[in-house]
């Protein structure tokens, strides 16, 4: 797994960090208005928020006095990618394991 990999699952780790993403997907959001939806303080939110940057999951855009966060969907490709390894290692082993069974049955 790649390092970009590593960061965003470990961003991904948390529920409320996976929330902000899903918040942030639906539409750009100042970091109040994220705050809104959650029993957290800010600072609290703050956090959650940098380490998803870190992650290259969001990214977060001072527009005047405000800091505007929009995901950032070319992140979410290292996970992609490794779900993608993951789902191919199975489906050549199940379409194995299925040829295995037809031919058990005399149905190949």
């Amino acid at each position: 797994m790649t390092h970009d990999a590593d960061a965003a699952f470990r961003a991904l780790a948390d529920p409320t960090r996976r929330a902000i993403v899903a918040l942030l997907a639906q539409r750009d959001m100042t970091i109040g208005a994220v705050a809104e939806n959650f029993a957290m303080t800010r600072p609290a939110v703050r956090k959650h928020i940098a380490i998803l940057e870190e992650g290259n999951l969001i990214r977060v855009e001072p527009r005047g006095r405000e800091r505007i966060g929009r995901l950032h969907p070319e992140g979410l490709a290292a996970v992609s990618g490794w779900l993608a390894d993951i789902d191919a290692f199975w489906s050549v082993r199940l379409d194995r394991l299925k040829t295995e069974i037809e031919k058990g049955n005399g149905n190949a």
